[in-house]
């Protein structure tokens, strides 16, 4: 996978490559494979053989699935104490899931994602955080429920070179190849600066007591966990409430949509299927014994992506 996936992910309509079990004819073998999520899936006809996703890498088969374009994404009253489930978010956002109750040095921290709590990277420590969020009618200052303490910086791709000189040498050596006779083709590309492995962020409560360690229609997290290929999966998030789902790929990398043209690489994410939608973004996955093994953060129509909460708690420093 370290060694493939930038080049299947090079071709046209790959969005994210992982390793789940091969479907064949809509029926889940227990073959593993290289999975490739496509935005939509195209007749083999019309990709030419240098876009099409090769049927095996090292031996090891390969599979495409088409999940739709990943976008970063329902509880939505106000509760006091405010449990996991429901509605939050950063004064500027529109709303999205408090995770849970989380410690960072003994204090009371709320656990969700950057893009609900920090505005993707745009806000600042002591911001305020509301709840319901914004779009659920949250206001200031009645709703205001914590400040922002800290969040994991996001760091996005870089757009394709507008650079002038840089079009010119592209259409110079394009036009060598059309000369004689090549079907290579040079494009040109800022490379990105990071992946990312976490889109997290805390906020310390006003008072401990405006927070439950409850999760909505799960109850308290029984410990951390590990998430692994076939793990079952539940959760509870602002938009669709309890849902339960399933890890079908680990190891996955996902450029995933922020809006306004951003976009970010995650690397070393979970996948599962269709148990989120838009503003279920924050959402604390829990395992079917109520371990925490992740963080919702994006998804599709047909998918949804997770942080590791190993990797989460690692960042910010966190504990139970």
């Amino acid at each position: 996978m370290r060694t493939h996936g930038a080049k299947l992910r090079a071709c046209p309509n790959v969005i994210a490559t992982g390793v789940g079990y091969k479907v064949t004819a809509d029926r889940r073998t227990e073959a593993l494979s290289v999975v490739c999520s496509v935005s939509q899936k195209v007749p083999l006809a019309a990709l030419s053989e240098r876009d099409r996703v090769p049927t095996a890498l090292d031996g090891i088969p390969t599979d495409v699935m088409p999940t739709g374009v990943i976008r970063a994404f329902a509880n939505t009253g106000r509760l006091r104490p405010a449990p996991g489930g429901s509605s939050i978010g950063h004064r500027d956002i529109t709303a999205g899931t408090l995770g849970c109750v989380v410690r960072q040095g003994g204090q009371v921290m709320i656990l969700s994602n950057n893009h609900v709590l920090a505005n993707s990277n745009a806000a600042s420590p002591g911001d305020p955080i509301l709840q319901p969020g914004p779009y659920d009618g949250g206001k200031l200052p009645g709703d205001l429920i914590a400040e922002l303490h800290q969040f994991v910086p996001i760091s996005f791709a870089e757009p394709a070179s507008d650079c002038g000189f840089a079009r010119g040498v592209l259409a110079l050596l394009n036009a060598g190849c059309q000369v004689i006779g090549s079907h290579t083709r040079y494009r040109a590309y800022r490379i990105q600066a990071a992946s990312n492995l976490v889109d997290a962020a805390i906020a310390r409560p006003l008072s401990a007591s405006d927070v439950s360690d409850e999760i909505l229609e799960i109850g308290r997290i029984q410990g951390l966990g590990r998430g692994e290929l076939g793990m079952r999966l539940q959760k509870s998030g602002r938009t669709t409430g309890y849902t339960q789902g399933e890890i079908l790929q680990v190891d996955v990398t996902a450029n995933v949509q922020y809006g306004a043209g951003q976009t970010a690489q995650f690397t070393d994410q979970l996948m599962a299927g269709a148990m989120s939608q838009g503003g279920d973004s924050g959402s604390a996955v829990l395992n079917d014994n109520k371990q925490l093994v992740g963080l919702l953060f994006a998804g599709s129509d047909n998918s949804t992506i997770i942080n590791r909460i190993e990797h989460v708690f690692s960042a910010l420093n966190l504990s139970l």
